[in-house]
């Protein structure tokens, strides 16, 4: 862990090294940073969050399909899950697609805790409205939670299942989180999730939008 903490360190530094190159004033250069860093990181995990958003696109149109099952075997509980999971599998969706990005973030998250807190300079350097990078902001801890928030709904299937309420529930348990959190971290972290989730929210929207388009041409072909 040590190894990925110094390593973002040095990510950091080069990047705004190279960003200094073009802007020298450091209340934007180091913002200017840190965005360039998280669209660096989203393409990085471009091809797994690709993967994620279509299987819950997948699985949201599935869902007709589930409740049939779910009603033809409401007796048989175990033999639905397995009907449904077989036509997950049919389908090529997988119901804990959504969990592996996040899972993927926390480390990255934990490594640029520790890289800005080793970053010298940041304190006093403002951006935007943020007055303090290395200081705590709470409109940014705001912006947090909401787009945490609307992050995980875009994902999320849209169904009445336990399942999905559940879903639901954790999102806005973790988008609370995160404000909490946030308001306790120093902004230019809160910052670097912020974008993150930004580029999540229009990543998931564009790509349910062409996948829409597909599926409507499909039909149109087949009708």
């Amino acid at each position: 862990m040590q190894a990925l903490n110094n390593a973002f360190v040095q990510f950091f530094n080069f990047i705004l090294r190279s960003v200094n190159l073009v802007v020298a004033d450091k209340n934007y250069s180091y913002g200017l940073a840190i965005i360039l860093m998280t669209v660096i990181i989203r393409i990085i995990l471009l091809p797994l969050n690709i993967k994620q958003t279509r299987s819950s696109v997948v699985m949201s149109e599935m869902q007709p399909e589930v409740k049939k099952l779910q009603e033809k075997y409401k007796n048989n509980p175990q033999k639905s899950q397995e009907e449904i999971m077989k036509l997950y599998k049919e389908k090529g969706a997988n119901p804990l697609s959504g969990c592996l990005p996040l899972l993927i973030q926390w480390p990255i998250f934990i490594a640029l805790y520790y890289a800005f807190n080793n970053i010298s300079g940041i304190d006093g350097v403002h951006f935007l409205w943020i007055k303090n990078l290395a200081s705590r902001d709470m409109f940014l801890a705001i912006l947090s939670g909401l787009t945490t928030y609307l992050s995980g709904a875009l994902m999320a299937v849209n169904n009445d299942s336990a399942q999905a309420k559940q879903t639901s529930t954790m999102n806005i348990g973790m988008s609370i989180f995160m404000t909490v959190m946030s308001w306790s971290l120093k902004s230019a972290l809160v910052l670097y999730w912020v974008v993150n989730n930004l580029i999540q929210i229009a990543q998931t929207v564009v790509m349910k939008k062409m996948d829409k388009k597909k599926v409507d041409k499909k039909k149109a072909s087949e009708s």
